[in-house]
């Protein structure tokens, strides 16, 4: 799966569903609590879509998945994402 491994910054799926600079928002890890941009996490890409992990402990943070009828978002690894100022 390391060849699929990319830095957070090539999850472009992420820019066709949020509208503002998704990697730039902070992410809180649900479950060791690390903290840091999206974008420095890792991202795992495939045809169906991307998972993003933490960098600390890789636990899945970020699942997207996108499909003719739309698109399929699931958080249920972040504690918190800031996507305002910091």
């Amino acid at each position: 799966m390391d060849e699929l491994k990319l830095e957070g910054n090539a999850a472009g799926l992420l820019g066709e569903v949020f509208p503002f600079e998704m990697t730039m928002a902070e992410v809180a890890c649900d479950r060791c609590g690390t903290t840091g941009n999206v974008g420095g996490q890792a991202a795992y890409m495939t045809k169906m879509g991307v998972v993003v992990r933490c960098a600390s402990c890789d636990a899945a943070l970020v699942r997207l998945a996108g499909t003719p009828e739309g698109y399929w978002l699931d958080l249920r690894g972040v504690r918190y994402l800031n996507v305002g100022g910091q």
